[in-house]
């Protein structure tokens, strides 16, 4: 008997395995931890204090400070991820069914997690690698633009101290770091004049999850690249604070068992074929973009 029928949504229990999923590939996810958000959204606000706090006799004047108050709505982008499977999925043992969707779920989960890094990262489109409208106003590459370092594989632990300093500079604490591949190796590959490693926990492709009191992630998705995009060998900033993103608690759920759904040219019942299709509705914002600093590839080099 079959145990999932066409437009079911996943259980409350499957959701929250399939984003901790996305959590161990998603390199945002990993650095700055989810919240469940609204499906409509949510509006995060930043307050801006100016001034110090003062210290008022009795019966004295008690001055005034200013207050700076800005705002980002995060409202959540929809995801979508589809794959054929044959269509003995129909007839099969629940135990069975459950197989089918163990793997679908998997696959799921770490291709929704790489979109989100794509996406969120880069500001594209994750399937076509090309400019998301939201590239310019809700993307690393398209916001932090003044803090940027140029990327030198051989003093990349100099790129990285630079770029926190572009941070902290302006009162802001670093408590993340996001390495490319790349960068992670050039790390495990630095000596000090006596040929000892300097960072020998980067070394044979190892992603530690710390660096100097930042939590830290290799991940290829910074180096992503597509449109307009960056090719990024680290990102540094208050990932905890500074950017927040979370996921609408329902993910849709189909069985499409006619038709070309897919747009691939062949129709499923002629081809013994169901397609399984799944939806996430995820939504991110960087709330300060002077909160991050990048190290990129210089352009055109």
């Amino acid at each position: 008997m079959a145990t999932l029928k066409q437009g079911e949504l996943f259980k409350p229990e499957l959701v929250r395995q399939m984003i901790t999923k996305v959590q161990g590939h998603s390199t945002l996810a990993k650095l700055s931890g989810q919240t469940p958000i609204p499906f409509a959204g949510v509006e995060q606000f930043i307050f801006n204090l100016d001034g110090n706090a003062e210290i008022v006799g009795e019966g004295g004047l008690k001055s005034a400070n200013g207050a700076t108050i800005t705002s980002k709505v995060i409202k959540p982008i929809k995801f979508v991820y589809q794959a054929r499977i044959t269509d003995e999925f129909k007839y099969a043992s629940e135990e069975k069914q459950i197989q089918y969707l163990n793997h679908f779920t998997d696959g799921f989960a770490k291709k929704i997690a790489e979109g989100f890094d794509i996406a969120g990262i880069h500001g594209l489109e994750p399937k076509s690698m090309t400019d998301a409208s939201f590239k310019a106003t809700n993307s690393f590459d398209g916001v932090i633009t003044d803090n940027v370092v140029v990327y030198n594989a051989a003093a990349i632990d100099s790129n990285i101290e630079d770029a926190v300093k572009t941070v902290v500079t302006n009162g802001i604490e670093v408590n993340g770091l996001a390495l490319s591949p790349v960068a992670g190796g050039d790390l495990g590959a630095l000596k000090d004049t006596t040929g000892n490693r300097l960072y020998p926990e980067f070394r044979f492709g190892q992603n530690p999850d710390s660096f100097y009191g930042m939590k830290s992630d290799v991940n290829s998705t910074l180096t992503k690249v597509g449109g307009t995009a960056q090719t990024d060998h680290a990102i540094v900033g208050d990932f905890q604070n500074m950017f927040k993103w979370g996921y609408a608690e329902n993910i849709p759920m189909e069985i499409i068992e006619y038709g070309d759904p897919d747009g691939s040219g062949r129709d499923l019942k002629a081809y013994n074929e169901i397609l399984l299709r799944a939806e996430a509705f995820i939504g991110w914002g960087i709330l300060d973009p002077e909160a991050f600093a990048r190290v990129e590839v210089e352009a055109g080099a």
